[in-house]
């Protein structure tokens, strides 16, 4: 019998909601391990080391846990506008990453950390667990399998009214906006089951300078396929996502990001339902997709691929410049 390889060791940088969910599902892998936890504040690491009982607490920023010997693999949850820097530091320190979605803010700083990591032969995959998550890997499947016949819409969004502590983090001009905050659900859910666009067109509400409260998509494809998406941090809007085709329409039931089912219904005959539950709160399928990553030598996922997260970072680009 092979032997179970030994535990990748965790550090988590970050203490905040996000960062205790992660925590919280890696609890319920075997296989990991969360040695090290980094904060702004050492009062804030210490607390979070406490509440889950890692050894490890550092203030400060990311400089000293990214150098702690016992760390493999850091995950950095911090606010989308320091996710560069966190994950240059960690890279140059030799730590594999894995980063809370947007990887960057912008595909030239994406570019920048996927060069270096991949000269320095570490993993870098953006945390982008939906498209890890077995009822939207299954969608995929269906897509590829001809299911839906040729596809010609996609429909998909997610937003709610944000609560008064997490207005300032997106409002912030260098990082915030709805587009990416939330925006980045149906945008990568859109590359996952259409690829590329070949134009975009996008019109934004915005109550402040740079940052888009809610913003409306138009994309269109070389198959002839369009893709109806829309974000927003100020009010409600319907979280589910379909994709209809000439055969048949897919649907992810709200919240499509989070899906737990996928549903098939063919023009002609019954429709099909497949239960598909994530484990935990969903992040433990990207948690295993990185350590798998990290013991098999990689430096990037197939299941993330850098071609998506600077796919996705091309269009909120384009749409940020306009």
């Amino acid at each position: 019998m092979t032997p179970a390889p030994p535990p990748v060791r965790w550090g988590v940088l970050s203490t905040g909601r996000q960062a205790a969910a992660f925590a919280e599902d890696l609890l319920l892998l075997d296989d990991a391990e969360v040695v090290a936890v980094g904060s702004r504040t050492a009062s804030s690491a210490r607390a979070f080391a406490a509440r889950y009982g890692v050894e490890r607490a550092y203030g400060g920023g990311p400089g000293k846990l990214a150098a702690d010997p016992d760390v493999d693999l850091v995950y950095v949850a911090s606010v989308n506008a320091a996710h560069h820097g966190a994950v240059r530091t960690c890279l140059e320190a030799g730590k594999h990453v894995l980063c809370e979605k947007p990887l960057t803010t912008n595909v030239r700083d994406a570019q920048d950390l996927m060069r270096l990591a991949e000269a320095r032969g570490l993993l870098l995959m953006e945390a982008m667990w939906t498209r890890c998550l077995p009822a939207v890997r299954r969608a995929a499947r269906l897509v590829v399998e001809g299911a839906v016949g040729t596809p010609h819409l996609l429909r998909a969004a997610t937003g709610g009214r944000a609560p008064a502590p997490a207005l300032a983090r997106l409002r912030d001009p260098e990082g915030g906006g709805a587009l990416l905050d939330s925006g980045v659900y149906p945008l990568a859910l859109a590359d996952l089951l259409l690829g590329t666009p070949q134009y975009i067109d996008a019109r934004s509400l915005s109550t402040a300078p740079l940052v888009d409260d809610t913003t409306a998509l138009l994309l269109g494809y070389p198959s002839g396929a369009m893709a109806e998406l829309a974000c927003s941090f100020a009010t409600e809007l319907p979280a589910h996502a379909d994709l209809s085709g000439s055969e048949a329409r897919i649907e992810l039931p709200a919240p499509f990001y989070a899906a737990d089912r996928v549903l098939l219904h063919p023009a002609r005959g019954p429709s099909r339902a497949w239960h598909l539950p994530p484990t935990g709160r969903g992040y433990t399928h990207e948690a295993s997709e990185a350590m798998r990553c990290v013991r098999a030598g990689l430096t990037e996922s197939p299941l993330v691929p850098w071609s998506a997260t600077l796919g996705v970072l091309t269009v909120t680009d384009a749409v940020r410049r306009a």
